[in-house]
């Protein structure tokens, strides 16, 4: 679409009944300002469609896959590239890759790229299964007795097994896409809520509780750890993440879409080309709402780094959020071609009370790019709020909010 069609398609959206509601944000910058419209309707929606089943890794305040979706069938065609410079777990790449797409990341956590790169190339199930039954999980030589509130020590043993296996792998640049599956996939079973995890009844595994809460969820709940196989459980998560994948479709075999996934900070992605990518799609952190080093210390744990180490941005002040977001959009006006797109998603955070759109959109003026529009996409309820039984409107982010640059 061009930039007055994609304009006409959101004012004009009621692919679910309800009618684009339209309002005007003035904006200034500096000398520069503005008008904008934000459009509010439900752009995007769960009941929409079943994600494919390779989304199905969890992840802290990760947005749905029919966000990405939504921009990349309408702003890209295939053989495109789309960028994501806070990937997460990879929902952007994910979406570009299924529909025909080059994916581009970067995140400055390297828990990243191994939860993103082995589902941009998935293995069979045999070859996991014939792989997982190669490796000797009775030998490990770490000692972590801690762990034992979470692991029963049989358990623990093949956890730490498979750990070592997959770094002496790393280490002498052997590890494979059958290897990076597997990792993948043990990162995602090692702490739940439900008898597929390896662990005793704990957080969602997006989540990791600390020892000592641990300790306590396991007193009160009266639990001990029981003995679990992790080969067979990372066989049965496999083979749900695997149910949608047949292989990638014809018509994309003739376009170059291997990943490049980057580590470092987002605002000096150094290894993205500039000129080449056609979108971006995008969630940075959010001012002061989720900790990731601390919810992914023991997926750290696994990889052989040291989480506290990561130098993850979680500001406080909404001005230095903003100057940060401003680095961020300097670097993708550099990475964009000319004519192309930026959907960066936010949220209202503080009870509503900080818009952080209406700090987005100075910002990527002051990086060179032009505003579109605001899009508000409205919902009952957010995850968080039926995870966790609170009031919607009142904890998390309710709705999604996304400001439209493009590249001129």
């Amino acid at each position: 679409m061009t930039k007055d069609e994609f304009i006409k398609c959101i004012q004009s959206f009621k692919a679910f009944g309800t009618t684009t509601r339209l309002t005007d944000f003035t904006w200034s910058k500096g000398s520069r300002s503005g008008l904008t419209k934000k459009a509010f309707n439900e752009y995007w929606t769960s009941a929409q469609r079943q994600a494919h089943s390779l989304h199905e890794i969890s992840y802290r305040a990760c947005f749905k896959p029919q966000l990405p979706g939504f921009f990349i069938s309408r702003l890209c065609k295939i053989g495109d590239s789309v960028y994501d410079p806070f990937m997460g777990r990879g929902t952007t790449l994910l979406e570009a890759f299924l529909f025909g797409c080059k994916p581009l990341g970067n995140d400055i956590n390297p828990l990243s790229v191994a939860l993103v790169e082995p589902r941009l190339d998935p293995p069979t199930i045999q070859d996991i299964s014939d792989r997982l039954n190669s490796i000797d999980l009775t030998d490990a030589q770490e000692s972590f007795p801690e762990l034992e509130v979470f692991f029963h020590s049989d358990t623990l043993k093949q956890i730490i097994a498979l750990k070592e296996y997959l770094l002496a792998r790393e280490h002498s640049s052997k590890l494979d896409n059958l290897d990076r599956w597997i990792r993948m996939v043990a990162l995602n079973r090692l702490t739940g809520h439900s008898p597929g995890f390896f662990s005793v009844y704990s957080l969602p595994p997006n989540q990791a509780v600390t020892i000592d809460a641990q300790r306590k969820i396991n007193k009160t709940r009266s639990q001990a750890p029981e003995p679990k196989d992790i080969v067979t459980r990372i066989i049965r998560r496999s083979k749900s993440l695997l149910k949608n994948w047949a292989g990638p479709q014809s018509q994309h075999q003739q376009h170059d879409l291997k990943p490049v996934l980057t580590i470092g900070p987002a605002d000096n992605a150094k290894s993205i080309s500039s000129g080449s990518v056609q979108l971006v799609v995008t969630s940075p952190p959010f001012v002061d709402v989720v900790d990731y080093q601390k919810d992914n210390w023991m997926r750290c744990w696994f990889l052989g780094i040291d989480s506290s180490a990561i130098k993850i941005s979680r500001l406080r002040n909404a001005e230095d959020w903003q100057h940060l977001i401003t680095r961020v959009l300097r670097d993708i006006h550099r990475i964009l071609k000319p004519g192309g797109y930026v959907a960066f998603e936010v949220g209202e955070v503080r009870s509503g009370t900080l818009l952080l759109e209406e700090l987005v959109l100075p910002a990527g003026v002051e990086a060179g790019l032009e505003p579109v529009i605001i899009m508000i996409n409205v919902q009952a309820f957010t995850k968080t709020a039926n995870a966790w039984g609170v009031v919607n409107q009142t904890k998390g982010t309710n709705s999604n909010r996304i400001v439209v640059f493009r590249k001129e």
